[in-house]
């Protein structure tokens, strides 16, 4: 099993989330954040002043699947979070060892 941590734009939240259902994968962590990577933020100007805001809203997207379903997964995300500018977000795969289902007690595979 692995866990998705999807770091993404909020415009395009709703776009991901859809797209991920209509695949199957409708179990999901959504998270506000903030952060920044390579762009290191942004400067703006407000009443003549400018200033520098270093860290950018984001979402992040969190899901636990199965090994053959991660791919699939991972080109739904790219494809419907990416707008080809800079701060399009980033996706970490990280394994995971054990699930529970609190509800039922079921565990691993069939928890998901």
């Amino acid at each position: 099993m692995k866990k998705i941590e999807a770091i993404i734009r909020p415009t395009k939240l709703e776009e991901v989330k859809r797209s991920l259902e209509e695949a199957g994968f409708s179990s999901l962590t959504i998270t506000d954040v903030k952060g920044r990577g390579q762009q290191k933020g942004i400067i703006q100007q407000w009443r003549g002043q400018e200033y520098r805001v270093d860290t950018l809203p984001k979402v992040k997207v969190e899901l636990t699947l199965n090994d053959g379903d991660v791919d699939r997964a991972l080109d739904i995300i790219v494809s419907s979070a990416r707008t080809d500018n800079i701060g399009d977000g980033k996706i970490f795969v990280l394994p995971v060892e054990k699930v529970v289902r609190i509800r039922t007690g079921e565990r691993d595979g069939k928890a998901l």
